[in-house]
């Protein structure tokens, strides 16, 4: 019993974790060869990243809903079943329209997978902290997949489509643990707990700290997505090749690894916030500036990398340190990440129309550069106020 209630809810996590990034992270060392097999300009196929990214902001508030009607457990089901289902539809995608459409229900199952699975870490675990360390690195572990095996799976399927819809294995190995071995648990039980519900999300809404913290997980997953999208392409107009690129960018996910799964501890056992929220925000800094000045790109992706893994765990785990209850961590969650993914998809179409209207990357550059500096303010507001729960 004690192995069915932690370590089958861990291996739940991880596997569904490992469905988030792949379909995004798989497509940016073969945007190259995709923009010419189907035609694309930068900024459309900027789209790819944009649209699962605004998807996963637009639908997330549907998250609580399907949990308070079929359970967490199976809401994070069908979302994965709806994941799984829109990737392998790019072994079809022989048309632009039809990427875009996966793209598009991918980041509907993504948008309800995120929140349900902090919600499901508050109810099942005393520790939270150390649970979102593992569900981050197993965030960071799926994007680095994708990244780093799609050239070499295109090479193996001699087509880059095939490439793309093989990662829908990992949903079919997902939905098994998900669909009835985890123990399912109602999210509400009685109308009081809806009727709480609402109050949380009006709380929340008229709450600084949680718009503080929104602001700062849209900005930090607004230069996530525009470099997971955007650095094989910039590492290619530095004259490197596709190879060397997509090297880069599995360099930088491995890079977020240790800092994704030790930031959040380190940050709970220390609670020094704004050391660890300013000093990963200025790896990127220094990271972003060697790019500009073209300096080696394999140390650039390693400063990025670690920046943006730490940023991102710790995105996940202040909203689910700051909730009373299960409830206000899944609305708190999918407030910051609902806000937050909308602002992060304008990330990667900016660097796209950047692009085609100067004919380089420099612009883009700076522009990052800028959010990332407004990053910085947010975070020492967020750092200098106390540690304790939103009221």
């Amino acid at each position: 019993m004690n192995v069915k209630r932690t370590i089958i809810p861990i291996i739940a996590i991880i596997l569904a974790s490992f469905n988030l990034r792949p379909v995004i992270t798989s497509v940016s060392p073969m945007l190259g060869t995709i923009r010419e097999s189907l035609h694309m300009s930068a900024a459309t196929a900027s789209l790819l990243t944009s649209l699962a990214v605004l998807c996963m902001g637009l639908f997330a508030p549907f998250a609580i809903k399907l949990a308070n009607r079929f359970s967490i457990e199976r809401a994070i089901a069908y979302s994965l079943i709806l994941i799984g289902l829109a990737t392998a539809a790019r072994f079809f995608a022989y048309s632009a329209w039809v990427m875009l459409l996966t793209a598009f229900l991918a980041g509907i199952g993504i948008a309800i997978a995120g929140p349900l699975l902090s919600g499901f870490i508050k109810q099942n675990f005393t520790n939270p902290s150390r649970v979102v360390g593992i569900y981050s690195l197993a965030l960071v572990v799926g994007a680095s997949l994708g990244s780093g095996l799609s050239l070499p799976l295109s090479a193996l399927f001699h087509t880059w489509q095939a490439s793309a819809a093989s990662w829908a294995i990992l949903a079919v190995i997902a939905v098994f643990f998900w669909w009835k071995p985890i123990e399912k648990k109602p999210f509400t039980n009685t109308g009081s707990d809806a009727s709480g519900s609402d109050n949380n999300l009006k709380q929340l809404l008229t709450d600084q700290k949680a718009w503080l913290l929104t602001a700062f997980f849209g900005l930090m997953a607004f230069m996530f997505y525009t470099i997971m999208a955007w650095l094989p392409p910039i590492v290619e107009d530095m004259g490197y090749s596709k190879q060397q690129a997509g090297m880069l960018l599995t360099l930088l996910t491995v890079a977020q690894m240790p800092a994704t799964f030790l930031v959040p501890i380190l940050n709970n056992r220390f609670q020094h916030r704004a050391v660890w929220l300013v000093g990963c925000s200025l790896l990127e800094l220094i990271g972003l500036s060697m790019l500009l000045f073209s300096v080696n790109p394999w140390f650039s992706s390693l400063f990025i990398g670690i920046g943006a893994g730490g940023l991102f765990s710790l995105g996940l785990t202040l909203p689910i340190d700051e909730a009373k209850n299960i409830k206000e961590a899944s609305i708190l969650a999918a407030m910051t990440q609902s806000v937050g993914f909308v602002f992060a998809a304008l990330g990667p179409f900016f660097v796209g129309l950047v692009r085609d209207y100067t004919g380089s990357f420099t612009a883009a550059i700076i522009g990052m550069m800028a959010i990332v500096i407004a990053m910085i303010l947010i975070q020492i507001k967020i750092g200098n106020q106390k540690h304790q729960q939103i009221k």
